[in-house]
């Protein structure tokens, strides 16, 4: 009885051995199989972990920081080709390369439907008061040197503008078209990401750039 018991074990043994490395597979019999290949990509490889020396964690622990700190975009401008050539120098002394931009910004000619000049702003008010009765639109000019006046009207031709004169018709007697503007290239200084050490270096920035502000980039 025993010995039978014995060979009984013996043999459930050697199945259970045979089916639990798969070697019954053949016969449709044997322990599901699994197979998850992303498990092997997420094991710990130790030989792609790299020592890095005080120095090395220092820098990486540096750039961590400064790319967590909280930083501004800031533009000014339209600048004339003088203030820029000027705001090059300044920005080349007080920051990296890499912390400022001068862009070119291409401005087209303006025509305009003009009123003026007058002989003083009292009669520049009186025919501005008179157009605007007329259900004409009036302007405020860009131009200084063609005050005291106004403008019925800005376009980037001249024919646009004769053909809005036309429409006009007999509204307004002594309009006529000018050129207010020729077309020309400003420039426009942008500091992307200026940071907090950044921001102490501008002073002289502001100061090149006069009466025109550095304000928040649009």
């Amino acid at each position: 009885m025993l010995r039978s018991l014995a060979l009984v074990l013996l043999l459930a043994n050697g199945v259970y051995f045979a089916w639990g490395n798969g070697h019954l597979l053949p016969y449709g019999f044997g322990p599901a199989q699994q197979s998850e290949p992303q498990r092997l990509a997420q094991q710990i490889q130790p030989d792609a972990i790299q020592l890095l020396s005080a120095k090395e964690f220092k820098r990486i622990e540096d750039q961590v920081k400064a790319e967590q700190e909280h930083k501004e975009c800031l533009e000014a401008g339209p600048l004339d080709e003088d203030q820029s050539n000027t705001l090059r120098k300044v920005l080349a002394d007080a920051l990296p390369a890499d912390a400022w931009q001068i862009n070119d910004v291409p401005i087209s000619a303006r025509w305009i439907i003009y009123m003026g000049k007058y002989a003083s702003a009292d009669v520049l008010t009186k025919k501005r008061a008179e157009v605007t009765a007329l259900n004409v639109k009036t302007e405020s000019l860009e131009n200084a040197t063609l005050e005291p006046g106004f403008s019925l009207g800005g376009f980037e031709s001249k024919a646009e503008a004769d053909a809005a004169l036309a429409r006009l018709g007999n509204k307004v007697h002594t309009a006529r078209v000018v050129q207010e503007r020729a077309a020309a290239v400003v420039y426009q200084v942008k500091l992307p990401a200026v940071n907090a050490a950044q921001q102490a270096k501008l002073a002289a920035v502001r100061d090149a750039l006069g009466s025109k502000p550095l304000h928040a980039c649009n």
